[in-house]
């Protein structure tokens, strides 16, 4: 199948594939008479993978090192795992940042309904009141 009919079935668009090929996650097909890249099957079903690996968070390096894994036998469960528990890690501090910046940004946005004289926010604060200049004239 063409690049165009390929990335229509995945929902990417064609530079997608082209980049996958670059980076090794996709083979360079073969060519058709007329010079365009004809496809196999088989590249929609790995196409999915990687799409539904993205999904839940993996880099394409890790991607990369999932579909490596796919073709190994039962140790390779065990390093798929590794390699889960990892990004699970990471998403967790992930998720913990967002948490204490939406936080931050919730008593940031209720202070705005304070009145005028009442309200507490350091940004704003520093903006109307920049630190002196350094002693002698310095720039640092």
């Amino acid at each position: 199948m063409r690049i165009s009919e390929l990335a229509g079935q995945v929902g990417v668009n064609p530079q997608t594939l082209r980049y996958y090929e670059r980076r090794g996650l996709l083979d360079e097909p073969p060519r058709s008479p007329g010079g365009y890249r004809d496809y196999p099957g088989a590249a929609v079903e790995l196409l999915r993978f990687i799409k539904r690996a993205q999904q839940l968070g993996f880099t394409l390096d890790e991607v990369e090192e999932l579909l490596h894994l796919d073709q190994g036998g039962p140790d390779s469960c065990d390093a798929a795992r590794t390699v889960a528990l990892a990004r699970k890690t990471d998403l967790e501090a992930r998720i913990a940042d967002l948490k204490r910046m939406r936080d931050s940004l919730a008593d940031l946005i209720a202070t705005c309904d304070l009145p005028r004289a009442d309200r507490s926010c350091p940004l704003l604060a520093a903006i109307d009141n920049p630190p002196a200049p350094p002693p002698n004239g310095s720039t640092r």
